[in-house]
């Protein structure tokens, strides 16, 4: 036991790993929010299905419409409705990840075992993220099946590389969040006010993030509008400020993946758009190069906030 304590500090990592796995998988809170997840899924999938059957013809790209087309009564996409809850199911897995081990009592038992901090943030991370990178794996094999049920056809190789593309770009939004309510767990030792602050910095991003921009922008780089038209240092601020939101980022890349004839993300000026035939699919090679400032900022994003929570983990006091 002795020896162990003075081993590698990610001692201990595949247990933590496999409990908070294992504990998230079997708990209440998260069987309701993948029963939820999943229910507005199915209807937004089978809804989608029925409206493409009858246009089935006009479209390449059967199964990315099945993503992104919109109902009468759910204005959603499933993307859209992806990109609304997912930050809710990471935020629920994290809230009272370490903050719950201090209100328990449990963290100085914990840390008696061979098992370091390093090892126990980083696997209740880990932990949280392989849950919900299952949950999503599920849920996108289940909208795949949905359509081979409903359409008939299988989808395509390009189609199967866009849509996986589109998974691990989920996945990595929802680190994200994980990754914040982790640090808010850190940070205040009441559960209940680490995920308010959570919920907040959720909703600030959610829905009040685009208003916000049109003020910061102005305030940096002067008014929009100029004696030849739009300001192109304008437009160029305010595309930067935008994407400091993961939602931007996300929706960017869903966009860019799931919508092949995007050709660009943000102001397009007329020489960049000379030979290119507009309406015309990009290759997924080229649509996969256009979203990796994206996907980079997601996992960026991540690995800065986990590092902010690590620092501050490393630097509280324990006692039994």
């Amino acid at each position: 036991m002795q020896s162990s304590r003075h081993g590698s500090p990610w001692t201990g990592l595949g247990t933590v790993v496999a409990k908070e796995t294992a504990d998230h998988l079997s708990s209440a809170r998260m069987r309701i929010l993948e029963a939820l997840v999943l229910l507005v899924a199915i209807y937004a999938a089978y809804m989608a299905t029925s409206q493409i059957r009858a246009t089935i013809g006009e479209s390449p790209f059967l199964f990315l419409r099945l993503l992104t087309m919109t109902q009468d009564l759910l204005p959603l996409s499933l993307i859209g409705l992806l990109g609304f809850l997912i930050p809710l199911v990471a935020i629920a897995l994290a809230f009272d990840s370490i903050n719950g081990e201090f209100n328990r009592r449990t963290m100085s038992r914990v840390l008696a075992q061979p098992i370091y901090r390093d090892a126990l943030l980083l696997g209740k991370f880990l932990g949280g993220l392989l849950s919900l990178s299952i949950a999503l794996l599920s849920l996108w094999l289940l909208v795949i099946g949905l359509g081979l049920l409903r359409l008939g056809l299988p989808p395509s190789t390009e189609e199967m590389v866009r849509m996986l593309g589109f998974l691990v770009a989920t996945i990595a939004y929802g680190g994200v969040w994980l990754a914040l309510a982790l640090l808010f767990s850190v940070l205040f030792r009441a559960p209940a006010t680490a995920a308010l602050a959570a919920l907040g910095t959720w909703l600030l991003f959610s829905l009040f993030w685009s208003l916000i921009t049109p003020i910061v922008t102005s305030l940096i780089a002067g008014p929009p509008e100029g004696v030849l038209g739009p300001r192109l240092e304008y437009l160029n601020t305010e595309q930067i400020i935008d994407r400091l939101a993961p939602n931007t980022l996300y929706a960017e890349t869903a966009l860019a993946l799931l919508q092949p004839a995007t050709r660009a993300l943000g102001p397009v000026l007329l020489s960049q758009l000379q030979g290119a035939v507009l309406g015309a699919p990009l290759p997924v090679t080229q649509s996969f190069v256009l979203i990796w400032p994206q996907l980079t900022g997601l996992v960026a994003t991540t690995i800065l906030i986990f590092a902010i929570a690590y620092v501050l983990f490393q630097r509280q006091e324990i006692r039994a």
